[in-house]
């Protein structure tokens, strides 16, 4: 039976994220500190060296297994294939001068529960914590493990947010926040030549290499010897600038973040502005004026916010921010608030644009996460410490290595065989016995395929290609499949508007082309055309996303964003639409105000806005987004009944189709709308029509198709868009192979008693037209879908996509392996479908334009954005 001492001595930290751990609990022992002193003396401190290149070695050598409660030492090993081992000291952290706050009977910390509460020890009032990569983590004395400490509890409610944090913290829970957390600073050590130079020369590589240099020396090798000494000198050099270089240009770009000035809502109910480095995460910022940098990530609570996530996402559309509702649900508000969370965050980097205060006051955020913590220092961390290569290709040249080495032990055996019954002196057989090492296991190889990639990065940046993980370019010979992103990297960045095709009873109606739209009469499409969008004015120029963009100056009208009813800049503003000089508006109608912005999500595919025609009383709501999304908004009767086939006949033609729908809303009042559920203002809503766009291919996406084909390097798609049409897109630049029939994949969830269903659809192209055939499979004649591998590829909803995962898992690869177009898939679909994609040993690579692919990168061997900005 295991003794109390060793029952907590392992654990996980970051427990089903990428960077996930286990952790083991150690603590050193005097007794075999001596005894490996003593061996690091006897082996000339080889045996120190040894323990550098193995830290599970040092500890296993120099400590005891212990609990985590007890440990002074922890060893970490990373969950992915590499199992790589990481050694970190346990620190303490004294609270002493607080003594007489804790002892007083109201808690210095406002929220009991909190991590931050329960890691501190009482009645020493000490903290235990490690630091893994920049992040700091706490030993949580309730629960027994170690937690991140620098970022608030997603366990957090929207109403504990609102109602623990809103006010603003107390000044000593911020000292002792700050204490703890750290500062809300982003640094980048630039490291002095001699300390990256030692770091270097003792990598195990090196040390071998300048072995076989003695050895080449000491033998009369002396071309040899200088050639390799050459060869790692240069390596050494070349290495040595490009780290300092990154290093410097990486503390240059984020040093400017921990100078920033914020202000600060306190408790008291003052505001002080301090420097961002001294910011806490349950901090109140109060964000006002325009065109400034977040220092952290924050939630915001009160007003609204148009940022620019280029940073993030490499698009300068601006994005507007809502506050996070304050409802009494003790649900954690990232579930409450749905996939779509992000709608209420402000992330660290990203520019705000303009700050909108709300009847509660200017607009205010509470700090979520601060330094590393933050999306920005995330994205420093994944320079500083990129992700491991494909463990299959390390596999593969440690194989290599073994082979090389068995080939030496075979020379060795013949050779000291030979030189022993020739009776040549001991001395001699171990220095030829080396020279025969060094002969079967080059010291060559790891220099040239170093200068290699220096010299492929070189190259790349001369084709403005910016590589921050150089160690990758040895993987693109590998790739051998390749995930596009439709919109803005196969196709052109913009888009033209064909027309629109009004509904009205129970069918459509002739499509308005582009030209006569402004001849639309008024009525609830040409008003919701007018007002859908999210567009903002910035220096006088109409900004936000190219379809908004597109559909508003079809209309005529002009964008007004003055607030005529009052002077202050932190009252509300109200947005305005009014007919435009340009106008054939012959209806007397002023204009309409925007009342209420649910901004778009690629999530939740839709928006949704509230309107009030100035003069009158009757707010209306309208809705724009994706076909399917709407209608299953709107009431069955005012969606046409030929609703799906005029969808397909557009989608299959590759043209991208958006659907408008509106509602009036009854008996409500402006000062009411937030308290409004979203579900209930968007329910039983009036279908419109349909907007029509052409999205055009870019001149050399079927060349570059072309290109990846012709070097066997499958191709997919992977967007957000409508099936058919990315699967029109697909067909015309060739990712679609000619000659390929396509299989429409479609399956549907258990109801009821029905069990979950699996269909087939033949999509057709004929030339007079275009059509769909139903073809009718059975699922049990699925488990055939081999049979149809060589003349078929397979098309794909990420609705599909759930349930082919959930229910019929067992086909899942072999419908991958002929998959290629996958649609309306979400980030998150996006991210497990490239983890089933390696699973079938590919190495894959993507392209997108980085709005919506920016947070699954990590899960490519090579990924390309399309857009890089600083």
């Amino acid at each position: 039976m295991k003794s109390k001492e060793y029952e907590d001595h392992q654990d996980v930290i970051n427990k089903g994220q990428e960077n996930e751990m286990e952790i083991f609990g150690y603590r050193l022992s005097i007794p075999w500190i001596i005894l490996c002193v003593i061996g690091y003396l006897i082996s000339g401190g080889m045996l120190l060296l040894l323990f550098y290149w193995k830290p599970e070695w040092s500890v296993w050598a120099n400590c005891v297994p212990s609990s985590l409660e007890k440990a002074n030492v922890v060893l970490l090993r990373s969950t992915d294939d590499t199992k790589k081992y990481t050694r970190k000291k346990v620190r303490w952290l004294i609270l002493d001068k607080f003594a007489d706050s804790f002892g007083s009977q109201c808690s210095v910390i406002m929220d009991k529960n909190s991590v931050l509460n329960k890691a501190i020890r009482r009645p020493d009032l000490k903290v235990k914590f490690i630091r893994v990569q920049k992040i700091r983590y706490v030993w949580n004395f309730s629960e027994k493990k170690f937690q991140n400490i620098g970022t608030l509890e997603d366990e957090q409610s929207c109403c504990s947010i609102h109602s623990n944090y809103a006010s603003g913290l107390k000044e000593e829970e911020q000292t002792i926040r700050r204490l703890v957390c750290g500062h809300n600073t982003i640094e980048v050590e630039v490291a002095p030549l001699w300390r990256l130079f030692i770091f270097k020369v003792i990598d195990f590589l090196y040390v071998y290499q300048f072995g076989c240099i003695i050895l080449m020396f000491v033998e009369g090798y002396l071309g040899f010897g200088i050639a390799i000494l050459v060869l790692c000198i240069c390596n050494i050099t070349l290495s040595l600038f490009e780290l300092r270089k990154q290093s410097s240009k990486l503390h240059n770009l984020v040093k400017a973040h921990n100078y920033m000035k914020v202000t600060v809502y306190k408790r008291n109910g003052d505001c002080h502005q301090v420097e961002s480095r001294h910011l806490v995460p349950g901090d109140v910022i109060v964000l006002s004026g325009k065109d400034f940098f977040m220092s952290c990530d924050a939630i915001l609570i009160n007003g609204t916010c148009v940022v620019n996530e280029g940073m993030l996402t490499g698009e300068s559309i601006p994005v507007t921010k809502t506050q996070l509702p304050n409802g009494d649900d003790t649900m954690p508000w990232k579930k409450y608030s749905g996939e779509d969370y992000k709608r209420h965050l402000l992330f660290c980097g990203t520019e705000v644009i303009r700050t909108e205060a709300s009847a509660q006051g200017p607009a205010r955020a509470v700090i979520l996460r601060t330094g590393f913590n933050t999306t920005k220092g995330d994205m420093v961390r994944s320079i500083l410490y990129p992700k491991p290569l494909n463990f299959k290709w390390h596999r593969d040249v440690r194989w290599f290595y073994i082979f090389l080495a068995f080939l030496a032990v075979i020379g060795l055996i013949y050779a000291i065989t030979i030189y022993a019954q020739r009776k040549v002196p001991a001395g001699k057989i171990v220095v030829e016995c080396l020279v025969l090492v060094v002969c079967a296991v080059s010291p060559v190889i790891p220099a040239a395929l170093m200068v290699g990639v220096l010299y492929g990065k070189r190259r790349l940046k001369n084709k403005h290609i910016y590589c921050i993980s150089p160690d990758r370019i040895n993987l693109c010979g590998q790739l051998n499949l390749f995930c596009f992103d439709k919109t803005g990297t196969l196709t052109e960045d913009g888009l033209d508007l064909m027309g629109v095709i009004p509904s009205g009873n129970g069918s459509f109606q002739t499509m308005i082309s582009q030209e006569d739209i402004n001849e639309l009469s008024w009525g609830p499409l040409f008003s919701a055309m007018t007002c859908c969008h999210s567009l903002i004015l910035l220096d006088g120029r109409l900004q936000g996303d190219p379809l908004d963009l597109k559909m508003f100056e079809a209309t005529g009208w002009v964008l007004d964003e003055t607030n005529s009813d009052c002077n202050d800049e932190l009252s509300p503003q109200t947005v305005t639409i009014r007919p435009g000089p340009n106008s054939n508006m012959k209806d007397n109608v002023e204009g309409i105000k925007v009342l209420l912005q649910y901004p778009f999500s690629s999530v939740m595919q839709r928006m949704s806005v509230i309107t009030e025609v100035i003069g009158e009383d009757q707010m209306v709501v309208f809705m724009k987004g994706a076909p399917e999304m709407v209608a299953s908004f709107c009431k069955t009767e005012s969606v046409p009944s030929g609703f799906l086939k005029e969808l397909e006949l557009y989608t299959f033609q590759g043209l991208r189709v958006i659907a408008v729908a509106f509602k009036k809303l009854k008996n409500e009042k402006c000062c009411d709308l937030q308290s409004l559920e979203r579900e209930d203002i968007e329910k039983d809503m009036e279908f419109l029509g349909l907007l029509i766009l052409e999205n055009r291919l870019k001149p050399e996406t079927s060349a570059v198709i072309e290109e990846l084909h012709a070097a066997n390097i499958r191709t997919v798609m992977i967007t957000g868009d409508n099936i058919q049409t990315a699967t029109t897109v697909a067909k015309n630049c060739g990712i679609i192979p000619k000659g390929k029939k396509v299989l429409l994949v479609e399956a549907v969830g258990p109801e009821g008693s029905s069990p979950a269903s699996l269909t087939w659809k033949l999509l057709e192209y004929p030339e007079d037209g275009k059509q769909i055939k139903d073809l009718s499979i059975n699922y049990e004649v699925t488990l055939d879908i081999k049979s149809y591998s060589p003349d078929y590829v397979f098309s794909m909803s990420g609705k599909t996509y759930e349930v082919l995962e959930k229910y019929f898992y067992d086909l899942l690869p072999k419908i991958l392996m002929n998959g290629t177009v996958f649609a309306r898939m979400s980030p998150g679909q996006k991210s497990t479908i490239i983890d089933e994609f390696r699973k079938l040993d590919y190495y894959v690579g993507m392209c997108g334009d980085g709005a919506n692919d920016c947070a699954v990168r990590h899960n490519f061997e090579i990924s390309f954005p399309r857009k890089l900005l600083k």
